[in-house]
């Protein structure tokens, strides 16, 4: 985070400290380790010119069927789905229009924002940027980001 240029915060920090310093929030998934700094700083960038939060995402390739009254139902388009990745940004005035601290869950936090009536732009975020839910992913990981 540091080489991306942003400044860590405590999660104790006060909401209202957060808001009151006038500075962007960047949001970090710790289960994305290996997001790239410079990723981190282009969102921030992005954030920053657009005025809006901005969220790395990746492609959904699992299928992704409809549950309905405990039946399983059509199966969704792929290409209309993201997942979120990390980071999200969220600039200092759209957190100061924010009633409470976003979610520190980033799908929840993004779904939040949209119901508040922000728009959120996507980023495609690179493979090393993947969400950790396995040790099958952290090898993963470990290839994509092993020095060549």
């Amino acid at each position: 985070m540091g080489e991306a240029g942003v400044d860590l915060v405590d999660a104790t920090v006060a909401w209202d400290v957060l808001v009151e310093s006038g500075r962007d929030l960047v949001l970090h998934d710790s289960l994305c380790p290996m997001t790239p700094s410079a990723f981190i700083a282009s969102c921030l960038e992005r954030a920053r010119e657009t005025g809006r939060p901005t969220v790395g995402t990746r492609p959904v390739t699992d299928t992704v069927k409809v549950v309905a009254d405990g039946l399983v139902g059509e199966t969704l388009d792929r290409d209309d789905l993201l997942a979120v990745a990390s980071p999200l940004v969220v600039p200092a005035a759209v957190l100061a229009d924010l009633a409470q601290r976003p979610s520190s869950n980033l799908a929840r936090a993004v779904a939040d924002l949209a119901a508040a009536g922000q728009p959120v732009e996507t980023v495609a975020a690179p493979p090393e940027a993947r969400r950790v839910a396995s040790a099958d992913d952290v090898r993963l990981l470990e290839a994509l980001t092993a020095p060549r």
